[in-house]
């Protein structure tokens, strides 16, 4: 198998599950190199190389700086035709879907996308892909090369293996429709503490809250706790909290070693988006609610009452 795998980047450093899908890349054998695109990143070439990249293109370009979609699929159009990868591999993200679909459809190229498993069966490459609300897992594969694949965030842990890669730089290519759109503007929330997608520790509100008065109390527990808020489609749709912290079907994957669930029902929608989690601790008044059903550990009673004991509880372990 000879992959390329598309290495996603934020604030100067190389993503989480980025790392992770080149490690399971490296962990199947066969040549596996990585590319960066972006402006002012050489720097994390080097970085890839820990995690069993043979070799890293670097696109180092103005015209990549801004996250948009058709400028790398341009680039990576002819960098996959010219060096003839077999295999192409991106973490899930908004940015990466759009990339491997632009890209799958100028190479008539095959995409399986929500993978959470790459084997290989008698030297075939087969994904493993949920299904029926993630009730059951399928095998998929490819009618053609090269094999395009979207990995499910959080699916694999980045495994370092101190190798070193050969850095190649090279020219982008660009289609002049690529360059017809510009971002006048992108505005970044302003967040203490991890990200959801990188978090360890996830606490997430629910519409059960009441009012987007009470986030503060998930605030504060997920404070405690130095972990990550994140919050359901209906609340965000309610204006109550960022979209940008939305889990679910319609919004991110994550997989914690905890996570926290406060006032959220339960609902198939919202489990596809935090199934994968470590441990699962949900607190709801309603002793029928869901969310119970898949729960490690659950807690019926008001939440008004029990989420700020335990801020507290953790705050006072914390401190002995």
């Amino acid at each position: 198998m000879n992959s390329l795998v598309f290495l996603e980047h934020h604030e100067g450093k190389l993503q989480k599950d980025s790392l992770g899908v080149l490690s399971k890349a490296a962990s199947l054998g066969g040549e596996v190199e990585a590319v960066v695109l972006g402006s002012g990143v050489e720097g994390l070439a080097a970085e890839a190389g820990k995690y069993g990249a043979a070799r890293v293109h670097v696109a180092d370009d103005v015209l990549l700086g801004a996250p948009l979609p058709q400028p790398r699929v341009d680039v990576l159009e002819a960098l996959v035709r010219d060096r003839g990868f077999d295999t192409v591999l991106f973490p899930a993200s908004v940015l990466s879907a759009d990339v491997a679909a632009a890209l799958s459809a100028r190479l008539e190229a095959g995409l399986n996308w929500d993978l959470t498993d790459l084997v290989e069966e008698d030297g075939t490459l087969v994904g493993k892909r949920p299904a029926l609300g993630d009730s059951v897992y399928v095998d998929v594969g490819w009618t053609s090369e090269p094999r395009l694949a979207l990995i499910r965030a959080g699916t694999f842990e980045p495994v370092e293996t101190g190798g070193e890669a050969e850095v190649e730089r090279f020219e982008s290519r660009f289609q002049d429709f690529s360059l017809a759109a510009t971002m006048v503007e992108q505005a970044h929330e302003e967040s203490e503490g991890p990200s959801i997608e990188d978090a360890d520790v996830i606490v997430a509100g629910g519409r059960g809250l009441g009012g987007p008065e009470s986030f503060a109390l998930v605030e504060e527990l997920a404070k405690a706790l130095g972990g990550a808020v994140a919050a359901t489609r209906a609340v965000v749709d309610a204006g109550w909290y960022p979209y940008s912290t939305q889990v679910g079907q319609t919004g991110k994957t994550v997989a914690p070693k905890l996570y926290v669930v406060v006032g959220i029902s339960g609902a198939i929608q919202h489990k596809v988006g935090m199934q994968g989690s470590g441990v699962i601790v949900a607190i709801n008044k309603d002793p029928n609610a869901p969310i119970f059903e898949y729960a490690d550990l659950g807690v019926v009673g008001d939440l008004h009452e029990i989420v700020p004991k335990l801020t507290e509880l953790v705050r006072q372990r914390k401190a002995a």
